[in-house]
Formats: structure tokens, sequence, C-alpha cells
């Protein structure tokens, strides 16, 4: 096997993002609900809906943002929350679950 091949073997799945089997549990679910409420409150459910749909494949370095920019977002937000949402980003089902809540409400 040429060096080459080593290289590319070696790097064929460097930025996969593993997929969760496991479902949302209650606590992600409910939080999910919460920023689907707090939307719908503020009549942006379509607006959110066009967001979601449109940056859908990019959820897992949105998380990674929220890890970076979370001591200047816990001025504002509720830290265990930010953090929990940053977390439940990284799956790849979340922004499909949240899109499903937001239509419902609408």
């Amino acid at each position: 096997m040429s060096a080459w091949e080593k290289l590319r073997r070696a790097l064929s799945h460097a930025f996969a993002v593993p997929a969760h089997s496991a479902p949302l549990t209650a606590e992600d679910r409910a939080l999910l609900e919460h920023i689907a409420q707090r939307l719908a409150q503020r009549r942006l459910e379509a607006p959110a809906i066009l967001f979601l749909e449109s940056v859908g494949p990019l959820n897992f370095i949105g998380s990674q943002v929220l890890h970076g920019l979370r001591p200047f977002l816990e001025l504002v937000c509720d830290a265990t929350e930010l953090e929990r949402l940053a977390v439940l980003l990284e799956r790849r089902d979340s922004l499909e679950q949240l899109t499903a809540l937001l239509s419902h409400r609408a």
C-alpha cells in the first residue's frame, strides 16, 4: 500500500460526525419545546423554520460556535440551558425535531 493510500485511508473519516442512535431524552424534548414556545410567542415560526432549513447541515458548526461564545452568552442566557442546547445541536436530528415543533405551533 502506498503512502498516499495510507494517508487517504487515515483521513477518510476525519471530519465525520457520528449519528446518534439513542432517542432524545425528556429533558432534550422539553428544551426544544421551550425554544419553540419562545419563538411562537414572538410569532417567528416561519422565519425560524426557513432559517433552520437553510442552515441544517451546519448545525454541528453552530454547536461549536455556542461552545466558543459561551462565556459571553452566559451574561444574557442561562448557562445550563446554553450548554444543553450546544450539546443538543451536535445531534443531526435535533433541528428536525425543532422544525417539526415549530410547524406544529404555526
